[in-house]
């Protein structure tokens, strides 16, 4: 099987690869193509082998590393599973695109949320079903302008998002909202923010609830009020905050977030 043309495409593409080499011991150059979602091509030289091969090269590619792992023949990974048995050293190498920021809600604070978070190397796409406002001329500075709902982007891409991506919903339409906070939640994304203030939060939570979303741990990853508590007042301050929190979240550094504080946003 010819595995670079299927790489290729997926690099040109921006989407997310990975290839597995065996670089040292039995089936020496050997390769086994790994794309998120889907089985792999190629062999290593043991089904079993390609197995626990392709689940630790998933987990390298959500992280974006690339790295030398040492297995047996039969993907055997702890030392005294390996004493007895020849050893494979196996390069999996990631290509890994940039993370992504799915912005829900054509509103003021989006053209400034999109424009910072292209500074940090996201790739931006902005989302709303009103045609009149989600608009390319609106929006110059993100990759895509999406007029749909939220359900359809999420079927269609949700499997894309990982721990590196946020996805940014900025509306108060409960028509709107709640669809994306169910379509974000569904996903493997690293970070949900949601805009409103508290009282505007409670009643969202009220409304999921009626759709069936009350776990604890779902509810746990809502950002909302979304933000690190900076006193931001314009749409590029709190666009500031939004990221700032994103960093937060990634990193597991400690911050001022304004989810976890109480009364008014603004005094």
């Amino acid at each position: 099987m010819t595995l670079s043309p299927a790489l290729a495409e997926r690099i040109r593409s921006g989407l997310p690869v990975a290839l597995a080499t065996v670089i040292e011991g039995p089936g020496i150059g050997n390769h086994l193509l790994i794309i998120p979602g889907e089985e792999p091509q190629g062999s290593l030289g043991d089904p079993e082998l390609d197995r626990v091969v392709h689940r630790d090269g998933v987990a390298e590619l959500e992280a974006g590393r690339s790295g030398i792992r040492t297995y047996g023949p039969q993907g055997q990974t702890t030392p005294e599973d390996l004493e007895e048995t020849p050893t494979l050293r196996i390069f999996v190498e990631s290509w890994s695109p940039p993370p992504q920021m799915w912005i829900f809600g054509a509103v003021d604070f989006t053209a400034a949320l999109a424009r910072i978070a292209k500074s940090l190397g996201y790739r931006v796409l902005v989302c709303d079903a009103r045609e009149i406002f989600a608009t390319g001329r609106r929006f110059p500075m993100a990759d895509e302008v999406r007029v749909t709902w939220p359900g359809p982007v999420f079927e269609e891409r949700g499997a894309s998002l990982g721990v590196r991506d946020a996805v940014c919903i900025l509306t108060h339409d409960p028509k709107f909202d709640v669809p994306a906070v169910q379509g974000a939640l569904a996903t493997s994304v690293g970070y949900i923010g949601v805009m409103g203030s508290r009282t505007t939060h409670e009643r969202r939570l009220e409304r999921l609830a009626e759709a069936g979303v009350h776990a604890p741990e779902d509810l746990a990853r809502l950002m909302s009020p979304i933000g690190l508590d900076l006193g931001a007042r314009t749409p590029e301050e709190t666009a500031i905050s939004i990221c700032a929190e994103i960093i937060a979240n990634r990193t597991g550094r400690g911050a001022s977030r304004l989810r976890g504080g109480s009364g008014p946003i603004h005094p």
